[in-house]
């Protein structure tokens, strides 16, 4: 624990492998509607990168807060913001690899 009762910082590197075909579509959606409400639920994002070789989305998020990463995602999948944005992940992604990661530089 840091000062005054806050959770360490946890970051995730997620590695997503989007549907053949759609992954600008996947991307723009991303940016659109998940980064905003993702940052209303005090998550940071570190960058997202595109590699259209392997047909790969990645990018890293972080959160600090009274709580840890794992019930603040489930808030942020419980929401009616969450729901009402009717983006399925499951109609892009085929394969998925989250792994906490740590900043060294």
């Amino acid at each position: 624990m840091t000062e005054r009762g806050m959770m360490p910082r946890t970051t995730q590197l997620r590695t997503y492998t989007v549907r053949e075909g759609t992954l600008s579509e996947w991307a723009a959606k991303w940016r659109d509607l998940v980064v905003p409400l993702r940052l209303e639920f005090g998550f940071e994002i570190g960058g997202a990168w595109l590699d259209e070789e392997r047909s790969q989305f990645v990018w890293l998020i972080s959160y600090e807060g009274e709580d840890s990463f794992e019930e603040a995602n489930s808030r942020y999948w419980a929401s009616a913001g969450r729901e009402a944005m009717g983006l399925n992940p499951f109609d892009y992604l085929v394969d998925r690899e989250v792994r906490v990661v740590e900043s060294f530089y």
